[in-house]
C-alpha cells in the first residue's frame, strides 16, 4: 500500500469523522435550539398569560370604581331628594292652621303631664296664643308659658325646678319618623 493511500485511507477517515462531529453537533444543535424554542413559548405564554390576568383585574378594578362612583352619585342625589322632602314637610306643618297646632299642644301636654305634671311649657312665638288657650284649661292649670323658643311647632316641657325637660317639638317627632321609616320611604320612592 502506498503512501498515496495511506493519505486517502487518513483523508477518508478524517472526512468521516468529521461528518460525523458534525451530524452530532447539528443533533446537539438541534436539540438545544428546540430547548430554547420551548423555553421561550413557554415564557411567552407565561408572560401572555400574565398580561391577560392584569389586563382583567385592572379592567375588573375600573369598573367598580366606576360603579361605586355612580353609586355614590346616586345615593347623594337620592339623599339630596329626601332632604328636600323633609324640609318641604316642616314649611307645610308649619302652614297648618292655629287650631292644628292648638289642638298639637293640648295632646302633647296630656302625654307630657303623666311624667311632669307641674311646670312651665315653651313653644315658638307663633304657637304662643294657642299655647295661652290650653293652658286655660284647668286640666293644665299646673303649667304656666314661658318664654318663646326657636323651634318649628309643639312644646318643650320644663318641671319645677328645671329638675326634668321634655322636648316634644315637631322636629324631633318627626325626626323619629324619618329615621324609622326612611328605607321604607327610600325603597318607594327609588324602589
Amino acid at each position: 500500500m502506498g503512501l498515496e493511500a495511506v493519505l486517502d485511507e487518513i483523508r477518508e477517515k478524517g472526512k468521516k469523522e468529521a461528518d460525523a462531529i458534525r451530524a452530532e453537533s447539528k443533533v446537539d444543535s438541534d436539540r438545544i435550539l428546540a430547548e430554547a424554542n420551548r423555553k421561550v413559548a413557554e415564557i411567552k405564554t407565561g408572560a401572555e398569560d400574565v398580561s391577560k390576568k392584569q389586563e382583567s383585574r385592572i379592567i375588573a378594578q375600573e369598573v367598580s370604581a366606576a360603579n361605586l362612583l355612580v353609586k355614590r352619585e346616586l345615593l347623594n342625589t337620592q339623599k339630596g331628594l329626601l332632604d328636600e322632602v323633609y324640609e318641604s314637610t316642616r314649611s307645610e306643618i308649619a302652614k297648618l292652621p292655629e287650631s292644628f297646632h292648638r289642638e298639637a299642644i293640648k295632646k302633647l301636654l296630656t302625654e307630657a303631664k303623666k311624667e311632669i305634671p307641674k311646670g312651665s311649657i315653651h313653644c315658638n312665638a307663633r304657637d304662643a296664643a294657642a299655647a295661652k288657650a290650653v293652658l286655660t284649661d284647668k286640666e293644665f292649670s299646673g303649667f304656666t308659658l314661658g318664654e318663646p323658643v326657636d323651634i318649628d311647632g309643639g312644646i318643650l316641657i320644663e318641671g319645677e325646678g328645671n329638675e326634668l325637660q321634655i322636648d316634644y317639638s315637631y322636629r324631633t317627632f318627626m325626626n323619629k319618623v324619618w329615621e324609622s321609616g326612611l328605607k321604607d320611604a327610600s325603597d318607594l320612592l327609588f324602589g
